[in-house]
């Protein structure tokens, strides 16, 4: 099992625009981190729909959907998402909510169940583990839970699709980790080129595996 993030960023940091609000999740000028997504057949059939490209993209978008059975988001993402979701949310895995609001367990077609968790990080780890099986846990974010996952050096890959366009302003994926963040080796494993967008994937190898070489 790995434990994953994946994140479309742009080319000057930013994985969300100014100002994001319950009724503006993305932010203001962050049109351009999700547009490339939009239009994928993977992506649209996630969604219900039928359609899309089916390019290098769209089959980058499926591995992930393919590999994750387990997802754990902050409490933020949810609320943002909530709405645009719908009935039918596209991750059809069990989803872990970080919170300080208890909640009761949300069942939603398609798969999707919405399970809070107040215990902290390990805690909705240890619990998206458990019920993703022999599959992969991913990260979803937003930025702070994403940051938390990597302080905490449990992020095993980090996969960022860096969309060619500069935002100059909003919330930054990497900023505010911290002093006490421990230092990670990178290592990479995959850069595919397209039209739309950059992807790179990196491992982060575990601290205790790089010192007991």
């Amino acid at each position: 099992m790995t434990v994953t993030a994946d994140m479309a960023i742009s080319l000057d940091g930013y994985i969300a625009g100014t100002d994001v609000t319950l009724d503006n999740p993305g932010g203001h000028g962050a049109e351009p981190l999700f547009d490339w997504i939009h239009n994928l057949a993977s992506w649209r059939e996630r969604q219900g729909m039928t359609g899309g490209e089916d390019n290098q993209d769209s089959e980058l978008m499926r591995e992930w959907f393919d590999a994750t059975g387990a997802v754990v988001m902050g409490r933020m993402m949810y609320d943002t998402g909530e709405e645009f979701w719908g009935d039918n949310p596209p991750f059809r895995t069990p989803v872990f909510v970080l919170t300080h609001r208890p909640r009761p367990t949300l069942v939603k077609e398609g798969g999707t169940t919405f399970t809070f968790v107040t215990e902290g990080v390990h805690s909705a780890l240890d619990r998206a583990k458990a019920a993703a099986g022999d599959r992969n846990v991913d990260i979803a974010g937003g930025a702070s839970t994403v940051r938390q996952y990597l302080a905490e050096g449990l992020i095993d890959e980090l996969q960022l699709h860096v969309v060619p366009a500069l935002l100059g302003d909003g919330l930054r994926l990497f900023e505010g980790l911290g002093s006490g963040a421990r230092p990670r080796p990178v290592e990479p494993v995959r850069v595919v080129q397209t039209p739309l967008a950059v992807h790179l994937k990196y491992r982060l190898p575990n601290v205790r595996e790089t010192s007991a070489r």
